[in-house]
């Protein structure tokens, strides 16, 4: 029987209370938050049905090591005394990931993988005559080290590629909003594919299909090509594909709208390659249209939730452009709940709505607030004979 062993979920700031509800609903033991980071505990089974499931996690680690180091020699020497043949064969490959935070050692990560590079070629070598190659793109074994002061957790990296690479975008826009922030803004915002869905700018239409995920409970990661743990030593096929299948019979069926909108057409093709290719077109529908334009033509409650321009990423105003973001949801969207991430927060003034709530997220080097907006019925009326989306067209 698999015995249960500590594992850390990495994620982005502001989505570890997000992170650890998933893992809990996923089964995990022992869960702690941390900054940017979940520990658990659970078996190898779980540890590929957290690779397969999780839509927050940005790396599944596996620590084998945590001890107090001081300087360099002792980083060298801790990483050399593991018995690297238990995770790693002479003629397989490896690659090292690293970060530090520590005062006795170089805080850079390049230089710490270098070091701990030589411990594990010197290791085999001593041992063995021969030591592994190197191969940073698709190594055998990942390694990752990371060191917190005077604290060294050395851990195998069971994913491999970061998680926010699905395996379905394969077309994008100027400034692409990472699937992980996407997953965790849709999760965030309570939607749980029992209303409506609209994301009013698309782009290339990743929002649109984390949010169809979500919806239909479909494993975030299924689309992937490989995970790390496939070519380690102990890596169970039969057990690997159990767990997948199991996933797999608890996708359900939303029957509400998802629909996404875009003034540039070329948006509008990259959306619908990227949702043809995560299999989601029967769900999703996108339409050649500037939000400024339209009017909610769907019947009943609605999330609204998109990643608008701000100024580092185009060209824009963003004063008069979020003005006539308040303009539209308050005369045009009545009956939803809107949603949207920026980092201009002296824009967010000019919405002329009041928020009802303000999360602090991180997109990419950027600090934003990630913020809600109620918006409720009011004198306009809804036709139920008619409840698709005919807003006009761009121009």
């Amino acid at each position: 029987m698999n015995k249960d062993f500590k594992m850390v979920a990495t994620t982005m700031f502001g989505l570890e209370s997000v992170l650890a509800e998933e893992l809990t609903n996923l089964g995990a033991k022992d869960v702690q938050e941390s900054i940017r980071s979940v520990s658990f505990k659970g078996d190898e089974g779980f540890m590929y049905k957290a690779n397969i499931a999780l839509r927050t996690a940005i790396r599944i680690l596996k620590p084998i090591k945590v001890t107090k180091i001081y300087d360099e020699e002792d980083l060298y020497d801790t990483v050399k005394k593991i018995k690297w043949e238990k995770y790693l064969d002479i003629d397989g490959t490896f690659a090292i990931g690293a970060v530090s935070n520590s005062k006795n050692l170089p805080n850079h990560s390049h230089y710490i993988a270098l070091k701990s590079k030589d411990a594990i070629a010197d290791y085999f070598r001593d041992n063995f005559g021969k030591r592994p190659d190197v191969d940073v793109d698709y190594p055998d074994l990942k390694i990752h080290i990371h060191i917190n002061k005077d604290l060294l957790t050395i851990s195998l990296d069971s994913s491999g590629d970061s998680l926010h690479k699905r395996g379905y975008r394969t077309a994008t826009n100027i400034a692409p909003i990472n699937e992980v922030l996407a997953a965790g803004m849709v999760l965030l915002s309570g939607y749980r594919g029992e209303e409506n869905f609209i994301d009013p700018m698309c782009g290339s239409g990743t929002i649109l299909i984390e949010a169809a995920m979500i919806a239909n409970n479909i494993p975030a990661n299924i689309n992937r090509k490989r995970f790390g743990f496939e070519t380690w030593k102990d890596y169970d096929e039969e057990l690997y594909f159990v767990i997948q299948e199991a996933l797999l019979k608890k996708i359900r069926s939303s029957h509400f709208k998802i629909m996404g909108f875009d003034k540039a057409p070329s948006a509008i093709v990259k959306a619908k390659a990227n949702i043809l290719e995560a299999n989601l077109d029967e769900f999703i529908g996108v339409h050649h249209v500037n939000f400024f334009n339209s009017t909610k033509e769907v019947f009943g409650k609605t999330t609204i939730l998109f990643n608008p321009p701000y100024g580092e990423r185009l060209n824009v105003d963003t004063q008069e452009f979020y003005k006539k973001i308040g303009d539209t949801l308050k005369h045009n969207y009545p009956d939803s709940t809107a949603w949207f991430i920026t980092s201009d927060i002296q824009a967010l003034k000019h919405v002329g709505l009041r928020t009802s709530k303000r999360i602090d997220l991180r997109n990419g080097d950027l600090d934003c607030k990630f913020v809600r907006y109620d918006l409720y019925e009011g004198s306009r009326k809804f036709s139920k004979n008619n409840p698709s989306f005919s807003s006009a067209e761009e121009e």
